[in-house]
């Protein structure tokens, strides 16, 4: 029933994930939950598969085997973490072990002999109770000398034997002293299993020998720790010491050895001795990790690939590699990641996990144990490299001039751009703006080979950070901004005239369009090449990071954006106040019309000619500064017309001093307020910067316009010439304000409105 149920239960859960496969693939589910279906001790993997493949097809299918592969990688990265995590006490666990059975070892011997002595013990008392009866020939017995008995044959050859061995000892032959204790032990075996000699001698004779290879191992010991050993006369040693069985001292000795010349070659490494640190780090690295290497191919040689001595030399590497890296930070690392030189310590590193890197094939990966390390250091010198941008951008926005000029000669190259091969255009940028795009840049290509330490979308957000903070000074910079000082109180000269305006929004457009995503580029490759080993994916690499580019873009345009407003704001305000305050866009330039005994002269009202006469300088400024970005340049103009005009819509006291105040708005304000719109919408028109809301909202704002005025018992549409009227003046305004009218050819009628001019209008 058991058996049945639980059955049950596993068809149940492949019918529920072989429904809800779509899902599970794309879900963020946790590593555990989506491994937990195979966990169970009644899963069976061909029902699995028959199960799940039965009615998928090709494509759902080879979704599936990805899945499955995502799902394989996953699960042996939690187990190597898991490992790594562990370590520590499985090295501890596995060293407790091999003491534990050296330790049964030496019980088992020892109560081996102290069976031999009580078995012979045991042996003498039998044969004295059989020989009671015999007394007299026992008497006889006594009264003989020992000392004149004649030595046996076993005991000639131990006595022989010994004075051999000492001769070896002393002499150091190792290889015969080895074969000669063996053969020693090899008679006493035999001796003792043939009972020529009686169980104290055997005792005897075992002790002596086990002495005399301790004494072997001893000598050998003390030969190996003299610096002045070769490695030959080292790895006979550490060889003829597992021989005489003690493999874990033979092991750490062998380690010990390797360690003792690591230091002794160490001090002929000075840091202070060279100024590049660097070439420190570099001749350090090929010690430590060659000699680590060395180590790993001795113990492998000698030991093989037992458990017990190839952890011992995983946990000496480890702690040779923390000590290497305590002295790379403390001798190149920690000076200039506080000052900023990343380039140092990205290169030490770089150096280190190169060096590391060769001996994963011998299974000692390191590089996790470098990276860790090393990690600090690399974000420290990150942040302060970040935090030098932002000092050395404001310290030249203090003396800036705002012209942009070409990069200054010996600046690090941008190399090839474009799509079609074509090279790039050196940019023509300010003195602040070359040196954030020169330090950025230099960040990214620092930063973007570390690819193991996943730093580039730390990195991109600290130069998203620091184009924020430059954004502000050039808003600061504008002469309308409340503050002229960034963050840290640094002065941030003024941009006075419109064309260092304009220079302005030059820089955060190339910087923001072109010259920031480009040098980013190596951040995000950096970050696909960690999935280089997945399986292939539809589109192109190109392909995958353009969400990435698209998104970054956005976020920089966003920037821009907010300096293209307040450029538009100051301009937009300088049009619509006077320096002491007072309102030039007021509706009492309207009201006053029709009580004047004068016959107004039909031109547009002068804050729209300073408008006009603004957006041409701009106009003629950026078709110079934005080549190849015009669409920049009409937008900046259609933000600037559009700030001025939803201003008017929006200003509460203009209109109701137009509809509630108490001069109404006669035919001729009307026909001024008419002839201002449509010159607007005719130059902005011709200058292609009129857009539709723009064009909407001046119409909406003539329609409430003649609504005020027929709201007075007026009718708007009799009082108002045709718009061909309107057009032909905004036109001769245009000629005239551009120079180019001539006056010859204006006819009287153009600026004198007939009667049988007048037609209906509408506010569409």
């Amino acid at each position: 029933m058991e058996l049945g149920s639980a059955h049950h239960h596993s068809r149940s859960s492949l019918s529920s994930i072989s429904s809800t496969h779509s899902v599970d693939f794309e879900s963020e589910l946790s590593l555990s939950d989506k491994l937990k279906v195979f966990k169970s001790s009644q899963f069976d993997p061909d029902n699995f598969l028959t199960t799940k493949c039965r009615a998928m097809s090709e494509k759902e299918i080879r979704h599936l085997c990805s899945y499955l592969l995502d799902l394989k990688k996953a699960s042996a990265e939690e187990m190597r973490k898991s490992v790594y995590a562990n370590y520590s006490a499985f090295i501890r666990t596995s060293r407790e072990i091999s003491d534990l059975e050296g330790q049964l070892l030496s019980l088992r011997n020892l109560l081996s002999t102290r069976a031999t002595i009580i078995n012979g013990l045991a042996d003498g008392v039998h044969a004295d109770s059989l020989s009671t009866g015999q007394e007299t020939s026992i008497k006889k017995d006594d009264n003989f000398d020992l000392e004149e008995r004649e030595p046996s044959k076993i005991e000639k050859w131990f006595a022989q034997y010994m004075e051999t061995l000492d001769v070896l000892l002393a002499e150091r032959r190792v290889e015969e002293a080895l074969a000669a204790l063996d053969e020693g032990e090899r008679v006493a075996e035999e001796a003792n299993h043939q009972q020529t000699l009686n169980p104290a001698a055997i005792l005897s004779m075992q002790t002596t020998i086990a002495e005399q290879r301790q004494k072997l191992a001893d000598q050998l010991v003390e030969a190996a720790c003299q610096p002045s050993t070769s490695s030959m006369e080292l790895h006979a040693a550490v060889q003829a010491l597992k021989q005489l069985g003690d493999g874990p001292r033979a092991h750490t000795l062998l380690l010990r050895s390797h360690n003792q010349k690591l230091q002794l070659n160490m001090q002929g490494l000075h840091p202070s001795s060279t100024s590049y640190g660097v070439a420190y780090t570099a001749a350090l690295s090929q010690l430590v990790f060659s000699t680590i290497a060395q180590a790993s191919t001795d113990s492998l040689a000698i030991f093989g690939d037992e458990h017990a001595f190839a952890s011992e030399l995983v946990t000496w590497a480890v702690k040779q590699t923390n000590s290497f890296a305590f002295l790379v930070k403390r001798h190149v690392m920690d000076l200039p990641a506080a000052a900023g030189g990343l380039r140092t310590v990205a290169e030490s590193v770089q150096i280190c996990l190169g060096h590391s890197s060769l001996l994963e094939a011998r299974g000692l990966a390191l590089s996790p144990v470098l990276l860790k390390l090393f990690r600090p250091c690399i974000e420290q010198a990150l942040t302060a490299n970040l935090k030098r941008i932002e000092q050395s951008t404001a310290a030249l926005a203090a003396a800036e001039d705002w012209l942009l000029t070409y990069p200054p000669v010996g600046s690090r190259p941008l190399g090839t751009a474009s799509l079609g091969g074509a090279i790039a255009t050196a940019p023509k940028l300010s003195g602040s703006a070359h040196r954030f795009n020169a330090m950025a840049q230099e960040i990214c290509e620092d930063v973007g080979p570390l690819e193991s330490l996943q730093l580039g979308n730390q990195a991109l957000e600290g130069i998203l950070q620091a184009f924020n903070i430059y954004i502000n000074m050039l808003i600061n910079a504008l002469p309308g901004s409340v503050e002229t000082e960034n963050l840290e109180g640094r002065i941030v000269r003024m941009a006075e005239t419109e064309a260092q305006q304009v220079a302005l929004l030059a820089n955060a457009l190339l910087l923001a369009d072109e010259l920031l995503p480009r040098a980013t580029i190596k951040l995000t490759s950096s970050q696909h090449a960690n999935r280089m080993d997945e399986p292939p994916r539809r589109g192109s690499d190109r392909q995958n990071r353009l969400p990435e580019q698209r998104e970054l873009k956005r976020r920089l345009q966003r920037l821009v954006d907010q300096l293209r407003d307040s450029f538009c704001r100051q301009h937009a305000l300088e049009l619509i106040f006077t320096e002491d305050g007072g309102v030039r866009l007021s509706a009492d330039m309207y009201l006053s019309m029709d009580g004047s005994p004068e016959e107004p002269e039909w031109f547009p009202s002068p804050i729209y000619q300073e408008l006009f006469a603004k957006l041409t300088l701009i106009a003629s400024i950026a078709s110079d500064m934005f080549v190849g970005r015009e669409r920049f340049a009409t937008i900046l103009l259609m933000r600037l017309t559009e700030t001025v005009i939803l201003w008017l819509s929006d200003d509460q006291n203009f209109w109701e001093e137009i509809e509630e105040g108490p001069r109404p708005l006669g035919p001729l304000g009307l026909q001024q307020f008419y002839l201002d719109m449509e010159f607007v919408i005719l130059f902005s028109s011709q200058g292609r910067y009129l857009s539709r809301n723009l064009h909407q909202v001046i119409k909406n704002i003539i329609g409430r316009a003649i609504e005020a005025v027929a709201a007075t018992k007026i009718d708007p549409y009799s009082v108002l010439p045709e718009d061909d009227w309107f057009a032909e003046v905004a036109q001769i305004a245009i000629k005239m304000l551009t120079g180019k009218a001539q006056f010859g050819n204006v006819d009287g009628d153009v600026t004198s409105p007939t009667a049988s001019s007048v037609r209906s209008h509408g506010s569409n």
